[in-house]
């Protein structure tokens, strides 16, 4: 059997009040807690605790790599003295975890979430390319359950009951995939498959689905939900 390994960064960081509201970071399909090391330094600037979680996405289904990682980031968070919040940074994949997760449990310290570039109505992409060879071992078990199909796990998981802000994006790197996807697309889904019913704001940006958890404009965007429960208005913000 796979030995799982399944690690964790721990950011401390001073905060002035007793209370400490704690972030936990969940990076996409095929991707590393590497990814998501630029959001991490920017929430841990801005005074949150943080738990960046490195999970197997390409080794497991989604209701696996859900109990596997977002266990592991709330258990983290609940070693840190004064827990106040426990809230959730996700890009792509991480975002549908954390749907999976809170459809069977409940987290008595949910804060709010942040999903970049999820494929909350699955994506087409898959649905097109889940035929071509070599997609299983690029992109594992959990890769084909983001289609549209009967299988799609973001399609049986139903509306947000939670405090949630989407970030899509409109710019692709990717031209043969947003050939496939036909419309306004990050590369990977469109701004269409990213939108979820119960979301509180909802916001586009200019940046692709590989790299916008690294951008200036979506992590000002994602601190400012994460304090707020807002997005406010975009030209607020400083520009990439």
């Amino acid at each position: 059997m796979r030995r799982l390994v399944l690690s964790v960064v721990l950011s401390m960081a001073v905060c002035v009040a007793d209370a400490a509201d704690c972030v936990v970071l969940l990076h996409g399909l095929a991707r590393t807690s590497n990814s998501m090391e630029v959001m991490r330094d920017a929430l841990v600037d801005d005074g949150f605790e943080v738990v960046n979680v490195d999970y197997p996405s390409r080794h497991h289904r989604i209701e696996e790599l859900a109990t596997i990682a977002v266990n592991f980031g709330i258990s983290a968070c609940r070693e840190i003295d004064g827990l106040d919040s426990i809230h959730f940074v996700t890009h792509s994949l991480g975002g549908i975890l954390v749907r999976q997760y809170l459809a069977g449990h409940e987290i008595p310290e949910l804060g709010r979430v942040v999903m970049l570039g999820p494929p909350n109505q699955g994506s087409a992409a898959v649905d097109k390319l889940g035929d071509v060879p070599g997609f299983d071992w690029v992109s594992g078990p959990a890769g084909r359950q983001l289609g549209t199909g009967d299988n799609s796990v973001p399609l049986a998981l139903g509306p947000a009951d939670f405090d949630l802000g989407i970030i899509a994006g409109k710019r692709t790197i990717d031209p043969v995939m947003s050939a496939v996807l036909k419309k306004t697309d990050d590369g990977r889904v469109t701004v269409e498959e990213t939108k979820l019913d119960g979301m509180n704001d909802f916001v586009v940006v200019d940046h692709s689905h590989a790299f916008m958890m690294r951008m200036t404009l979506p992590i000002q965007l994602t601190i400012r939900f994460l304090r707020t429960g807002s997005f406010g208005t975009v030209k607020d913000y400083e520009s990439d």
